[in-house]
């Protein structure tokens, strides 16, 4: 009796775990949706004069400012600590935000980003500031620009346009995250980037399902 229940319990609580922690993984396999009225990038142009859109792209949405050398650490933490990790993730890009004048400044930013990674992923917009804080605005975050219209913080934005981040319901006591810190990089490796893996992981899920669905018919 004993050496069937030791068998029984060497079977069943494999199972029983694997059960468990897959029902927890599809419970939180989406990265919750904070704000649903997200602004457009559209009306901005762009360093290479091609139409930007957060359309069908998982887009690190970001305002360097138009002093872009007080960021620039900002942005080389997130080229290595995010983009050069996933950015063989095909719609996945990152858009940054400047007023008009720091085209130069974006190009030689862009030019030195290129020595460590394939850059082609990086979008760098321009526009008033009026348009910028306007774009600001619509992300109904507690952040702010600053008299440079930058700020540290980047945010993740679906493919459907909406603010993605934590809304404080998965662990007791969790702050909602509306956007990440990219000058520290404690945040950007603790946090941000296994909010990528969450959101990158609900798409490839959802086009393996496409795809198989098409199989099907």
């Amino acid at each position: 009796m004993k050496k069937f229940l030791v068998l029984g319990v060497l079977f069943v609580l494999p199972l029983v775990a694997y059960l468990f922690f897959a029902s927890g993984v599809h419970n939180f396999a989406k990265l919750p949706v904070l704000n649903n009225t997200v602004g457009s990038v559209e009306q901005f142009e762009s360093l290479t004069k091609e139409e930007i859109t957060f359309k069908n792209k998982i887009t690190i949405l970001g305002f360097l400012g138009e002093n872009i050398y007080n960021k620039q650490g900002n942005a080389f933490n997130l080229n290595q600590k995010i983009y050069k990790k996933n950015h063989g993730f095909q719609d996945f890009q990152f858009v940054m935000v400047l007023p008009y004048g720091s085209e130069d400044a974006a190009k030689k930013l862009l030019d030195e980003l290129g020595n460590i990674a394939d850059v082609s992923g990086w979008k760098f917009v321009f526009g008033t500031p009026e348009s910028i804080t306007r774009l600001f605005r619509t992300l109904k975050t507690p952040h702010q620009l600053d008299e440079n219209l930058s700020t540290h913080y980047v945010y993740v934005i679906d493919k459907e346009g909406n603010l993605r981040g934590r809304d404080g319901t998965l662990k007791e006591n969790e702050a909602k995250v509306y956007g990440y810190d990219a000058s520290s990089v404690a945040d950007l490796s603790n946090v941000m980037g296994d909010d990528i893996k969450v959101i990158l992981a609900e798409y490839r899920l959802a086009l393996k399902k496409y795809k198989a669905n098409r199989k099907e018919q």
